[in-house]
């Protein structure tokens, strides 16, 4: 038997893994350079081996789509005119005009949170490249940007979302303007992050401390913290509550939870009814007798629900009082474990939670009712 080896498309470099591979001769003249170099991002010569197998496998399939893509051509008898877009009879648009327009025509519902995300992202690609037009970006400078985020010490998921903005912006920007251009920043290789920090849930025994000490102190942001702890909310759903959102006079006292001006939700499935349960219980009544209009107007009003204020105020509290690695949102991860202990099924787990469930099927009916909810929430307590 012959045995053929595979081809090593990395190496290292001052103990990081790079990626390496040159561009093939027939497909040279259409691009700007002869070998294809990024980091890898990674010390660990198996991640490295996979992900530069699967960078290799991708450009593969790219460089046999631009073959077939000649060989379609020449059959066709047609060939490539390049023009330069200083020729070309459209006018050259900004990268700041570009922010504009996406800002006008997408933004008309969106809430403050789109604007500040859109405009850093914005500022982040100028930083890297400079004013250039729209027309100019090309394929390498979607490379160039992704390993500035990365030295910058954002993480994988942080560079993943700053590419899905400016990849809107600009694809928006391309199809207003009318500019025969690929998007430079679609397909853009991101390699994952193996360092992500993983946020641990809360022991049952610190949950029920937590819990103690925030009927003790009996102020707002205790009140939040115990609120989300027996529902598993997200803290933004959270803090952005009206008090009339909290039904405690209905027949299973429960939270309405649904999208207001100053405050949207992350999903459909996020809108939906939590029965009120223990602590959490507790925590609606108390926010019932002290605030009529928001359910914390500490850390939100009309104009805008200011959740990383609050989580940066309960953190701090939290902090001393909690094991490594967990925070306010823990008490979201903890639900579903405490909810998993119990048995409930998988489904209605995500019904209480608002997590998404997988599945066309899902998308049919109302869902479950308060009752079903209730029953599988009262078993946490018991």
């Amino acid at each position: 038997m012959v045995w053929v080896r595979s081809p090593v498309y990395f190496y290292k470099r001052k103990d990081t893994f790079y990626f390496s591979r040159a561009v093939p001769a027939d497909l040279r003249h259409r691009f700007n350079k002869k070998k294809v170099e990024v980091s890898l991002r990674t010390k660990s010569e198996v991640k490295a081996a996979k992900s530069a197998a699967a960078l290799s496998d991708r450009l593969e399939r790219y460089w046999d789509s631009l073959r077939m893509e000649q060989i379609h051509l020449k059959e066709l008898g047609l060939t490539v005119v390049s023009q330069s877009p200083i020729t070309s009879q459209h006018h050259s648009v900004s990268i700041d005009d570009a922010l504009a327009c996406y800002h006008r025509l997408k933004g008309s519902d969106k809430n403050e949170l789109f604007f500040k995300a859109s405009e850093r992202s914005i500022r982040y690609l100028k930083e890297c490249l400079g004013d250039k037009t729209i027309e100019h970006l090309q394929a390498g400078d979607a490379g160039l940007f992704r390993d500035y985020l990365f030295d910058k010490g954002l993480s994988s998921s942080s560079v993943k979302r700053v590419f899905s903005t400016i990849r809107a912006i600009v694809n928006l920007s391309i199809r207003e303007n009318g500019l025969g251009i690929t998007n430079p920043f679609a397909g853009t290789f991101i390699p994952d992050d193996h360092n992500k920090v993983k946020r641990e849930p809360i022991p049952a025994e610190n949950i029920t401390a937590i819990q103690h000490l925030c009927r003790e102190i009996d102020d707002e942001p205790r009140w939040l913290i115990a609120l989300i702890s027996d529902t598993g909310m997200r803290l933004a759903e959270a803090s952005g509550l009206l008090s009339e959102d909290i039904r405690l006079d209905a027949e299973i006292p429960h939270i309405n939870l649904q999208e207001h001006p100053w405050r949207s939700l992350k999903t459909s499935s996020s809108q939906r009814k939590i029965p009120l349960m223990g602590a959490s219980l507790w925590a609606a009544t108390r926010i019932k007798e002290q605030n009529p209009t928001f359910a914390f107007p500490k850390y939100c009003n009309e104009q805008k629900c200011n959740s990383n204020s609050a989580s940066a105020a309960l953190n701090k509290w939290l902090k001393p009082r909690l094991p490594e690695g967990c925070v306010i949102h823990s008490f979201r991860h903890s639900l579903r474990d405490r909810l998993r202990a119990v048995e409930c099924p998988s489904d209605i787990v995500d019904a209480i939670g608002g997590w998404t469930t997988e599945g066309i099927g899902q998308r049919y009916g109302k869902g479950y009712n308060l009752n079903i909810k209730a029953k599988w929430m009262e078993k946490l307590l018991t």
